[in-house]
């Protein structure tokens, strides 16, 4: 679903963020152009390369341009497009922020495949399988379009209708597979 993909982007821009934030020292020019871009042409700029990432990057800015206009304090997005917004916990609760993602909804540009596959850890066999095994349960359990896993483990492209009812049941009966037993129906004997 996209929201799942919101919420990992931002959760990820969040992890990239609060790292990046003690490196920086007093004086130091900031390296990622702000969100609001060229402030004497009232524009924003778009970094160079005008590649996926260049697109997603001018997006995310126009994405937190519109987040300030509806009240909520947004950082900048960094040089990958990632927001920090802190304890992302904390923001599902936020009507102010909640509100302002739907107004904002349209800007939210989906993460480009290079940089979506950039930030996933090195993965072992054993979990590369888990993957794969996760995959195979999901398309022979009523969501059978499914992204099967690449040779690293990670997703081959990600669009498929999660929210079919052959999608809900396959999700249940294949989350043991990855060890999340939440959504198991509870058991009758």
């Amino acid at each position: 679903m996209r929201t799942n993909r919101v919420l990992m982007a931002v959760v990820t821009a969040s992890v990239m963020a609060i790292t990046l934030a003690g490196c920086g020292g007093e004086g130091d020019t900031p390296k990622v152009p702000t969100a609001g871009g060229d402030k004497a042409s009232g524009r924003t700029t778009a970094p160079s390369g005008g590649d996926d990432v260049a697109a997603y990057v001018n997006a995310q800015r126009e994405w937190v341009t519109c987040l300030r206009e509806n009240g909520v304090d947004a950082p900048d997005p960094d040089a990958k497009g990632e927001v920090d917004f802190g304890n992302n916990a904390a923001l599902k609760k936020n009507t102010k922020f909640l509100d302002a993602s739907e107004k904002c909804a349209s800007l939210k540009a989906a993460v480009p495949e290079g940089l979506e596959n950039a930030n996933q850890p090195t993965l072992s066999p054993e979990q590369i399988k888990v993957k794969r095994d996760y995959a195979d349960c999901m398309q022979k359990n009523g969501a059978p379009d499914f992204p099967d896993p690449g040779p690293e483990g990670t997703a081959q492209g990600s669009e498929w209708n999660q929210t079919s009812a052959g999608a809900k049941r396959a999700t249940r009966v294949c989350a043991p597979i990855i060890g999340d037993p939440a959504d198991q129906p509870a058991g009758k004997g």
